[in-house]
């Protein structure tokens, strides 16, 4: 290449393992329901089962290692769970930090909701509380510049990693 020349722009990252989030179909509206409801906790991502909800890793994260602890009965407000329901999904989120502080050597925690459509809400009618893990720096400038965020590592060895941890 000529020192005049510009070089070409990055237009692919290879990464075959990667290629789950690039065949995805259309995510089921029910898949929260679907998941409360399952025999087959691995085909639905559930690393956890508690009395009045469970802990389950999101098939198409933003950040490797994000989960969501849902309530078994679909309410969409805050105000409709019961006490129990609303103590355990903390107790979720709580087991869900431990898990990923020692598997994935997470630093930090983004923990909240999204409740109405309007403030992403996927499924604003089964509110789920979401759990991402953060590091120092893992921000950076794949999603801004290149509309890609890097995912380092695949769904079900995660999976098998976090289920070992979490003892079910």
């Amino acid at each position: 290449m000529d020192a005049n020349e510009t070089p070409q722009q990055l237009t692919a990252l290879w990464a075959p393992w990667r290629v789950e989030y690039f065949e995805h179909k259309p995510v089921d509206p029910e898949f929260l329901s679907a998941a409360a409801n399952a025999t087959d906790d691995a085909a639905h991502l559930v690393l956890r089962r508690g009395k009045s909800g469970f802990l389950m890793m999101n098939r198409y994260p933003y950040a490797v290692g994000h989960l969501m602890a849902v309530p078994y009965r679909r309410v969409g407000e805050l105000q409709d769970l019961t006490d129990a329901e609303k103590l355990e999904l903390w107790k979720l989120a709580e087991m869900a930090q431990a898990a990923m502080r020692k598997v994935m050597n997470a630093q930090g925690f983004n923990i909240g909701l999204n409740l109405g459509t309007c403030a992403g809400a996927g499924a604003a009618d089964h509110l789920h509380l979401h759990i991402v893990p953060r590091w120092p720096g893992d921000q950076n400038f794949m999603p801004i510049l290149g509309q890609t965020r890097v995912i380092p590592e695949g769904l079900m060895p995660l999976y098998e990693k976090l289920r070992a941890e979490l003892g079910q």
